[in-house]
């Protein structure tokens, strides 16, 4: 294992020219969580760690009517949990936010660092996929926005360029129609990663009958998984019993999921066809606002 050279850029321009500089020699490293746990298992062997600490202008947690929630890629995991506002105005997605791992980890993680290690089993993406969140990135060449349906590439792999810092969440206002939830599924403690984890977004027309419908399964395949076939199944229509069982029985076919030491392929299929009804009901359940 080689020495480690640790530099600390205090701007996101400096971080992006010493990212292009070193290349694939260099990690950036964030809140520490899932970093520190890869160097101590040789797992990655970079010669040098860009730290994020000293960069300003990534702590910040605010609203911009007509855009979203702005969420700083160094806010912490915990902070979203608590905040008033993100409590305020997207309940469900602080409560997302309470369910990683347990209160050490979630006063450490970063919400940028949750994102670009694109950890399968992780909680936020999944809501974050189906309330239609993108992030900002940068590089020496400007800034892009990367929609989070297509952030997400496969194991541990985003579509961050080698030189782009992520350096910020956006998430979407859901309006008065909008009804969420996100459940998590674990099968050993309760601070567990989750066997099954399912969003779902459901957007109703003043008659009742479903407008949109999104639902993202992770911890189940190497991204999260969302069936577009399924979903459209429930537009115009009302989310009856019947059709909350068909679209729960089409994520479990069309899924292909994983085994490990939290289930296998064949009991994931079982528990994505239970949890993605329950995800809907319980975003039916839940409304928009305080809950």
């Amino acid at each position: 294992m080689t020495a480690l050279e640790l530099l600390q850029p205090e701007s996101v321009d400096e971080t992006t020219r010493l990212l292009a500089e070193h290349g694939e020699a260099s990690k950036l490293i964030a809140g520490g969580t899932a970093m520190v746990i890869m160097l101590k298992n040789r797992l990655i062997d970079p010669e040098v760690l860009i730290s994020l600490g000293r960069v300003e202008g990534l702590n910040g947690i605010s609203h911009e009517p007509g855009t979203g929630l702005r969420i700083g890629a160094l806010v912490k995991v915990r902070e979203v949990e608590l905040s008033p506002l993100v409590r305020g105005l997207n309940p469900t997605l602080a409560e997302t936010f309470g369910k990683v791992a347990n209160v050490r980890v979630r006063n450490a993680a970063t919400v940028g660092g949750n994102l670009s290690e694109a950890d399968y089993a992780s909680d936020p993406p999944a809501i974050l996929v189906a309330m239609r969140g993108r992030v900002r990135v940068v590089s020496p060449r400007g800034e892009r926005e990367i929609p989070l349906t297509g952030f997400f590439r496969d194991f541990y792999e985003t579509a961050l360029e080698p030189d782009e810092v992520l350096t910020e969440l956006v998430v979407p206002d859901q309006d008065a129609s909008t009804h969420s939830a996100y459940i998590k599924f674990v099968t050993r403690s309760s601070e567990d990663r989750p066997c099954v984890g399912t969003a779902a977004v459901v957007e109703l027309n003043p008659d009742g009958t479903c407008r949109d419908l999104r639902v993202a399964v992770c911890a189940v395949a190497e991204t999260p998984q969302e069936i577009e076939s399924a979903e459209a199944m429930a537009r115009g229509e009302r989310l009856t019993d019947e059709l909350l069982d068909d679209i729960a029985q089409a994520y479990a076919e069309e899924i292909e999921p994983l085994s490990d030491l939290r289930g296998s392929e064949w009991y994931r299929r079982r528990m994505i066809r239970v949890f993605v009804r329950r995800a809907i009901q319980q975003a039916l359940a839940n409304g928009n606002g305080s809950h």
